[in-house]
C-alpha cells in the first residue's frame, strides 16, 4: 500500500513529540487513514535526543523539505512568522498541504495563507495553534457548526493562568511568581507575549474567525496584560465572590464583534474559574447547545502533537477527495465570509472592578461616586478597607457600563489631588449563558 509522505520542519518540543507520536502508533494512524504514513524528510538545525530519527532524511534547511517533490504534507513546526510564511508559501506552491502549530503564522498571516492554499488545490491545517492538545477549532467549526455562536471565551495561555493561579493559592507577588515560572520553564526569559496577552490574542484571533466566520484580524484586538495585578486585587476579588483570570474574549453584540484579551473577574461558581496552573479551557456559548467547556493541555510536547498529528490524519483521509469538496478553513466558505466590525474597546460593555487609594479626609469618597454618576457608572458593591500611610484602599464592583463612559470618569478621578492617580481597573463577565 503506498504510504502518505510527511516532511516536518523544526524538531523542537512539539517536533519531537511529532515524530514520537507518528512513529509510537504508527499502526493505529494507518487504520484510520486508510494508509500509512510515513516520515519521509526531516527539516532541522540540530537533532533533537527526545525522538529518534534513524532512518529518516534530516537537512539543515527546512526548505529542503518544502521543495522535496516526494513530500506529500509539510509540518511547520519552526514558530516565528518571517521565515515560516516563505516556508509554508513555498511549500503550497510545490502543492503540498500544511499543518502547522504556528498560532502567529495563521492570526497574521492565515488570509494570504489560504487564499494561496486555494488557488494551489491544498488544504492548511492548524489545530494544534489554539490551545494545544484540545480539539477546539475542529468543535467550533464542525462539531458546533449548526449553532449561532453568541461568545467564546478562554484561558488559552497557561503560563498566564499559572501566575495567577500560584498567586492566589500562594500568597505570593507577581513577580515572585513569574521569576519560579521561568525557572520551571513555563515562561520565557522575555516573558511579553504570554504576561501582556499578545499569545493569547493570535489564538482569539483564529477562534473568533471560525466561531463568526469574520476574516482574520488580529490587529484588532484589544490587548492588556496581567502584570499589575497584586495580592491586594486578588483577595478582593474574592471576597466580593470572583476569581481573576486572564481570559480571551469574543462576543457577537449584534452591533459587532469583541475582540479583547485582558485580566477579567469572573464569578467562582463558574467552571472556568476551576481551571487552575498551566491548563487551558474554552467556553463556548451557542444559541442551540448553551454554554459547552473544553478543558486539557494547552501545550507541551505530546499534547500538542495530538492536534498536530489528528490534522496530518485528516489530511491524509482527505488527499483522495476534491479540494472544493473539503471543510473550510475558518468554517465557512471564503465567499460567505461576514464583513461584521470588529468594535473598538471605547464601545464594549461590561462591569469594572476598581481599585483606587485615597486620602483619609472627609468628602473623598463622595467626590468619587458622584464623578461615577456623572458618568452613567451605578455601583454594585464597594469595600473600605483600612487606612495605610493615610491613603485608604477603596475598591468598588459596577454594573455593566460602556468602557468608554468608565475611561471619563477614572480620568477625572485620577485628576482629584485627594486620589492616587495609580488606579487599578479589572473587567468583570458573569459569562451568562
Amino acid at each position: 500500500m503506498k504510504s502518505i509522505k510527511v516532511g516536518i520542519a523544526g524538531l523542537g518540543t512539539v517536533g519531537s513529540g511529532t515524530v514520537n507520536v507518528l512513529k509510537r502508533n504508527a499502526g493505529e494512524i494507518a487504520r484510520r487513514v486508510g494508509q500509512p504514513i510515513e516520515i519521509a524528510h526531516i527539516g532541522a538545525r540540530r537533532e533533537n535526543p527526545a525522538c529518534d530519527i534513524t532512518g529518516i532524511r534530516v537537512s539543515r534547511d527546512v526548505f529542503d523539505v518544502a521543495n522535496d517533490p516526494d513530500v506529500d504534507i509539510l509540518v511547520e513546526l519552526i514558530g516565528g512568522t518571517d521565515v515560516a510564511r516563505e516556508l509554508v508559501l513555498t511549500a503550497i506552491g510545490n502543492g503540498k498541504h500544511i499543518v502547522t502549530a504556528n498560532k502567529a503564522l495563521i492570526a497574521e498571516h492565515g488570509n494570504e495563507i489560504f487564499l494561496a492554499a486555494q488557488e494551489h488545490g491544498v488544504d492548511v491545517a492548524f489545530e494544534a495553534a489554539v490551545a494545544g492538545g484540545i480539539p477546539i477549532l475542529k468543535a467550533l467549526g464542525e462539531g458546533l457548526a449548526a449553532n449561532h455562536i453568541n461568545w467564546v471565551a478562554g484561558i488559552i495561555n497557561g503560563t498566564g493562568n499559572y501566575i495567577l493561579t500560584e498567586m492566589e493559592q500562594g500568597a505570593r507577588s507577581f513577580d515572585e511568581v513569574l521569576a519560579e515560572a521561568q525557572a520551571l520553564g513555563y515562561a520565557e526569559a522575555d516573558p511579553t507575549f504570554d504576561v501582556e496577552g499578545v499569545d493569547a490574542a493570535h489564538k482569539l484571533t483564529i477562534l473568533a474567525s471560525i466561531a463568526f466566520g469574520i476574516p482574520l484580524q488580529f490587529s484588532k484586538v484589544y490587548m492588556e496584560g496581567i502584570s499589575r495585578i497584586t495580592i491586594e486585587d486578588v483577595n478582593s476579588a474574592a471576597q466580593f465572590g470572583y476569581r481573576i483570570k486572564h481570559l480571551g474574549i469574543a462576543k457577537d453584540t449584534g452591533n459587532g464583534i469583541e475582540l479583547r484579551v485582558h485580566p477579567t473577574l469572573i464569578p467562582q461558581e463558574i467552571m472556568l474559574a476551576a481551571v487552575n496552573g498551566v491548563m487551558n479551557a474554552v467556553m463556548i456559548d451557542g444559541d442551540a447547545v448553551g454554554p459547552t467547556l473544553y478543558y486539557g493541555a494547552g501545550a507541551g510536547s505530546e499534547p500538542t502533537a495530538s492536534a498536530v498529528v489528528a490534522d496530518i490524519i485528516e489530511l491524509g483521509r482527505e488527499l483522495t477527495v476534491d479540494h472544493h469538496e473539503r471543510v473550510p478553513y475558518l468554517g465557512f466558505h471564503a465567499d460567505q465570509m461576514s464583513d461584521e466590525p470588529v468594535l473598538t474597546i471605547e464601545n464594549v460593555s461590561c462591569g469594572y472592578y476598581l481599585r483606587l487609594h485615597v486620602q483619609d479626609k472627609a468628602g473623598v469618597l463622595a467626590d468619587v461616586t458622584r464623578i461615577l454618576s456623572d458618568n452613567r457608572i451605578s455601583i454594585e458593591a464597594m469595600v473600605q478597607k483600612e487606612a495605610d500611610e493615610g491613603l485608604v484602599p477603596i475598591v468598588i464592583l459596577t454594573h455593566r457600563v460602556r468602557e468608554g463612559d468608565m475611561n471619563e470618569a477614572l480620568k477625572r478621578i485620577a485628576a482629584l489631588d485627594t486620589v492616587d492617580n495609580d488606579i487599578m481597573r479589572i473587567r468583570v463577565e458573569t459569562l451568562d449563558a
